[in-house]
């Protein structure tokens, strides 16, 4: 008798009999190679039915096990042979399988990394911030809870949309799913007038239905109820306040083209038609609205804009050729603007860094910075006392007045260079000696001085004797041992870094971390481990949309399912049961 832990299978086809395993403990692979080496046959050989469906191998960090597959004492697995080139495709779906799940996996960690490094008031790793904007490019405030969890579900919404343009629907609900899980943790006040949410609905109802996929039909009406309550929240009625917003421009006809023909697609998969041809008449007469014509195409583009901006202009500005060209001037001012702003907070960003970070890792206020002083306080020493007083002007300037802790800072401030220049010229010594250099000639080359090339010409061109020579000069200056560890006796002020200053060691001055990609985790924000290219890939997609990307929407598809489902109403073809949700692939 089996233990209760066991159960026994009945196997059947390459082998028959029965087979002992532990449903709780055993994944489908285990049971494939079990039956396999039985049967005398490769793994991959052999497929598994249960209950009527092939069992897969878990892909990815899945560890499903037997027990989670309903496969219980008394089950029966049928064993078949498959064919070699069957095995080959079945091997890949897994092989791509896992890879699209390591992807997304990869995706969803980036974006909350990202959305964590780039909070209120932190200190970003990277030259850039990531900030919420309005429609109108102001910025916006949320709680920290909520800004965090709206910046991981829009930087999951555009990852979700690159997909959708490259037809990868499913990958695309995946993501999707992910960013409106997102948008759940914030409190529903907080967004209530923001359209992303039901613009992401939008977005996933699309995903169902050019996947063809009418068991999602229930679930796609809800989410299109929920869609339209919400652009009527934040948009007004019939987009009134967008409107308003916008200029009088009609930005926002091809988003509900798209929402109508979704609802009408639903409405006669429900066999609602009259309900149907309402919505899609209304998404056809957007449509028709929406094209632009040849003649004011030509006029827009011979005043130097390209082809896709002016048509988007048109599109958004009701065709009339005077809006669109206001519109587009707009928007290059706009970027233009943008660029500058770009640049100065960059600066601002190198400026935050060389103070380091409060205790609670905030950057240095730069306003309150620049207040103090301009009432007579060195720059340097502002930043220090607002740096340890979480940037409380009054808590700075009580410490700035008070003759001790005044002093207490300046020391605090020539501790961390000294650490700082210390914590440098080490990190260069081991970047040259990892290059194969002795020791000793390299500490005689930095000791020297000059530039990265001068020293490498240096280490490489002279002879040993010189070098050392150099080094036992200027041994007394420094303690060059070679062991990097500053950080061992770093004192609480330590997650700070002191601003830029003319360094004693022009070593230090000319071989800085930053010169040989060496980053100092103990100045500023930690330097976690990042997955800089998919980083990079979210950042990249972020830059190049604008507050009107969701509305740019190519309708070219939409026209032919709404002509087709018209067809089908015309036809008499309603009676609920048509699959062809198709569209021109």
């Amino acid at each position: 008798m089996s233990s209760p832990s066991m159960a026994k299978l009945k196997v059947a086809g390459t082998w028959a009999g029965v087979l002992q395993v532990e449903p709780e403990n055993w994944t489908v692979l285990m049971l494939r190679e079990e039956i396999a080496k039985r049967s005398n046959m490769g793994t991959e050989s052999i497929n598994l039915i249960f209950a009527g469906k092939v069992l897969k191998d878990c892909t990815g960090e899945e560890k499903n096990s037997l027990s989670q597959l309903g496969i219980k004492n008394n089950s029966k697995i049928l064993a078949c042979l498959v064919s070699v080139e069957e095995g080959k495709t079945l091997k890949n779906e897994l092989l791509a399988d896992d890879e699209r799940n390591r992807r997304l996996a990869r995706i969803k960690a980036a974006v909350t990394a990202l959305s964590k490094r780039h909070a209120d008031g932190a200190l970003p790793i990277e030259d850039f911030d990531i900030e919420l904007e309005d429609q109108s490019g102001k910025k916006v405030h949320f709680s920290e809870t909520d800004r965090q969890a709206i910046m991981t579900g829009l930087m999951l919404h555009t990852s979700g949309k690159r997909f959708i343009r490259k037809q990868m629907f499913s990958d695309a609900l995946e993501v999707l799913t992910m960013g409106e899980e997102a948008f759940s943790l914030c409190n529903p006040k907080s967004i209530e007038l923001v359209d992303n949410i039901p613009i992401l609905q939008i977005d996933m109802v699309w995903c169902y239905f050019m996947l063809q996929d009418i068991a999602w039909l229930s679930v796609a009406g809800l989410r299109l109820e929920k869609a339209r309550e919400g652009l009527e929240r934040a948009h007004g009625k019939d987009s009134s306040r967008f409107r308003l917003l916008q200029a009088g421009c009609s930005s926002e006809l091809a988003l509900y083209l798209r929402l109508e023909l979704l609802e009408g697609v639903v409405a006669y998969h429900s066999g609602q038609f009259d309900k149907s041809r309402k919505f899609l008449t209304s998404a056809q007469a957007k449509f028709f609205q929406l094209q632009v014509p040849d003649e004011a195409l030509s006029v827009v583009m011979s005043i130097g804009f390209g082809e896709q901006d002016a048509k988007r202009a048109l599109r958004m500005s009701n065709q009339d050729v005077q809006s669109a060209v206001n519109f587009l001037v707009l928007e290059r001012e706009k970027r233009e603007q943008k660029r500058e702003d770009d640049i100065c907070r960059r600066k601002e960003i190198k400026e935050q860094k060389r103070y380091g970070v409060t205790p609670l890792k905030k950057a240095v206020d730069l306003q309150k910075l620049a207040e103090l002083v301009s009432i007579g306080f060195e720059k340097e020493l502002a930043a220090e006392a607002l740096r340890k007083n979480e940037n409380g002007t009054e808590e700075a300037l009580d410490d700035l007045t008070n003759p001790e802790v005044n002093t207490e800072l300046q020391r605090a401030i020539e501790s961390r260079k000294r650490k700082r220049q210390q914590r440098a010229t080490d990190a260069t010594v081991e970047q040259l000696v990892s290059m194969g250099f002795e020791r000793s000639r390299v500490i005689g080359a930095v000791q020297a001085g000059g530039s990265l090339e001068q020293v490498m010409h240096q280490l490489l061109t002279h002879p040993r004797a010189d070098t050392v020579a150099v080094a036992d000069d200027t041994s007394n200056a420094h303690d060059f041992s070679g062991n990097n560890n500053a950080s061992t006796d770093l004192n609480a002020n330590d997650n700070a870094c002191a601003p830029d200053s003319n360094p004693t060691n022009p070593a230090v001055e000319n071989l800085s971390p930053g010169t040989l990609g060496i980053d100092n985790s103990n100045e500023g924000p930690s330097a976690e481990q990042r997955d800089l290219e998919m980083e990079d890939e979210i950042a990249d997609e972020l830059t190049r949309s604008d507050a009107l990307s969701d509305y740019n929407i190519d309708v070219t598809q939409e026209g032919d399912a709404i002509n087709e489902y018209l067809a089908l109403l015309d036809s008499g073809g309603g009676n609920g049961k048509a699959s062809s949700s198709q569209l021109p692939h």
